[in-house]
């Protein structure tokens, strides 16, 4: 889908620190409603930190989140859970109650903040489960489906409340080409069908061609380069043309 230029994030001056290790260095930009932005960057740039701040999932230490008019890095957890019916997040493993049964995970969110009943609540889980492709898998452990299988399964439970916003933690981390592909073409389908907003950090170059509207890369705690797809690959920084390429430092300084 289009995004509107109408923002439903507003970061401003974003700073995050582990004792003497200075992670975010000041960090202001927005996320525009629809959009699908990518954060890139190398290990350790702090981007799972950054996707963090964004439902309040940690504090900053300095600077602010706004999401949609409101800023919440002054909420308590009572006051977040609002929020957090409207951003979800996929985290990197998927994060499935192995305790559960895959129809319960993706259900357990409509059990914790609905009225539904049981039958109801089966009903919305298998329903969100088809929409991602894993059909009569209700009953299965998590432990019976495939990795890939997974990341959908954990997709389904974060589309169960109809959020505004999902944020994806490396997506494609420990799957296949043929898989992450497939993933890929569900994020893309998912923003489209249900106008969500996506926040998608990953090291996925392939993944982030297929799914990003921008792209952040995150270098020293800073944004090096913010904009599109267009624009970055006509870029002359050479750390992120570098990056884009896939060369290591080593082979670009020889």
């Amino acid at each position: 889908m289009t995004a509107t230029s109408e923002p439903i994030f507003e970061i401003h001056d974003l700073g995050k620190s582990y004792g003497p290790k200075e992670v975010l260095r000041g960090l202001s930009f927005e996320i525009a409603r629809g959009e699908s932005l990518v954060v890139l960057g190398r290990s350790g740039s702090g981007k799972s930190v950054l996707l963090r701040q964004l439902n309040g999932l940690e504090k900053p230490d300095s600077g602010s989140v706004t999401f949609d008019g409101q800023e919440i890095t002054c909420l308590n957890e009572r006051q977040l859970a609002p929020i957090r019916r409207r951003v979800a997040m996929l985290f990197q493993g998927g994060a499935l109650f192995d305790s559960l049964t895959v129809g319960e995970n993706v259900g357990f969110p409509l059990g914790e903040h609905t009225s539904l009943s049981a039958d109801e609540i089966r009903r919305e889980a298998s329903h969100r489960l088809h929409l991602v492709g894993l059909d009569g898998v209700e009953d299965k452990a998590p432990s019976d489906l495939s990795g890939g299988m997974r990341k959908r399964a954990a997709l389904a439970r974060s589309l169960a409340l109809d959020p505004e916003v999902i944020l994806f933690d490396e997506p494609t981390t420990g799957l296949d080409p043929v898989t992450s592909a497939s993933i890929a073409r569900l994020i893309r389908s998912t923003q489209e069908q249900f106008s969500t907003t996506s926040v998608i950090v990953t090291h996925d170059l392939p993944l982030a061609r297929k799914v990003g509207d921008r792209i952040a890369y995150l270098d020293e705690g800073r944004f090096r380069f913010l904009g599109t797809w267009a624009e970055a690959d006509a870029s002359t920084d050479r750390e992120l043309t570098n990056f884009l390429a896939g060369r290591s430092e080593e082979v670009a300084v020889a």
